[in-house]
């Protein structure tokens, strides 16, 4: 069985990110290591990449090389193009200069989010433009294109570690321009070392990482289907999903009142604002009655939905 509504105290906490309290210890433990650099040195080229604190350390360093004005306008498009977009990228925007989601006359800067692992379909019709592209990749790091460029095809691509990773900092800057001076991290030595070890931990375990992910997503999937409720997107098999994103089709009859709910069960989660659709963690580190916990949580809430 499943304790719901338990003590506030001993409620357990399933992140969007596989990061758990356990893994403080364990990334502690990791030793000297300097796979991730060789990956990424091969990946995008030697002198082409920065380790930064985080996604949005990475996106502020890429908006700083345009010397933008307050009154510049940078345009946020998504791969669904609904008007959801997380305040870690409006926020750093907003502290150079203004944003919009529609391209204007007066877009001075595209910032593309490759959305929940999805890649944005219309690359090459955005490159034809010819505005300077930032593409946000912080939840596409294992996902690929149909043209294996994802991340390449703009003047810089950012990544995001801890969505993919179970770790508590990191981040990454890649320029695809040549001779590109990068700004300086505030990161230490100590977390630069802590980045790099975890990460090339992982890396190193990619295929087992994969595999995990693939088994949980799908594991989730034919749960909440039997709910109704169904996927956002497409998947495919470059794809690899951030989190669960599911079309309510009128289920919830108040995905807030859900949200608040799914909170005090201990599972990070949010509305797809602007649609009918929410979604819950699902990643490597779940394990198949982790995803099952989840799905009675939701399933419970409709049976108590029924009686109001």
């Amino acid at each position: 069985m499943f304790v719901i509504d338990p003590d506030p105290y001993l409620v357990p906490s399933y992140r969007i990110s596989p990061f758990k309290t356990e893994y403080v210890a364990l990334n502690a433990s990791l030793a000297d290591n300097d796979f991730a650099a060789e990956y990424f040195n091969k990946r995008f080229g030697v002198g082409n990449w920065n380790y930064t604190f985080n996604g949005r350390e990475a996106i502020q360093f890429a908006l700083q090389s345009y010397a933008l004005k307050a009154t510049d306008l940078v345009t946020i498009l998504s791969t669904s193009q609904n008007f959801y977009i997380s305040s870690c990228v409006t926020k750093e925007i907003e502290a150079i200069c203004q944003w919009n989601r529609a391209i204007t006359a007066e877009t001075k800067v595209l910032l593309v989010n490759h959305e929940f692992g999805y890649p944005y379909p219309e690359m090459e019709q955005l490159k034809a433009l010819g505005l300077p592209i930032i593409e946000d990749c912080c939840t596409t790091f294992f996902s690929e294109n149909a043209t294996d460029n994802l991340g390449q095809q703009g003047d810089f691509s950012v990544y995001s570690f801890p969505k993919f990773f179970p770790m508590q900092i990191g981040g990454l800057l890649v320029s695809n321009q040549k001779n590109k001076s990068f700004h300086h991290s505030k990161l230490t030595t100590d977390q630069t070392d802590y980045i790099q070890n975890v990460v090339s931990h992982a890396l190193l375990n990619t295929t087992d990482l994969l595999q995990k992910r693939k088994t949980t997503f799908d594991h989730a999937c034919d749960l909440f289907e039997k709910l109704g409720f169904s996927l956002r997107f497409p998947t495919g098999k470059k794809v690899v999903p951030s989190a669960l994103l599911l079309n309510n089709h009128g289920i919830v009859h108040d995905l807030n009142h859900l949200k608040l709910y799914l909170e005090k069960q201990g599972i990070q989660n949010s509305v797809f604002y602007g649609e009918d659709a929410f979604f819950i963690p699902c990643h490597q580190n779940l394990a198949p009655e982790d995803v099952r916990y989840m799905f009675e949580c939701v399933q419970l809430y409709l049976h108590k939905q029924k009686k109001t």
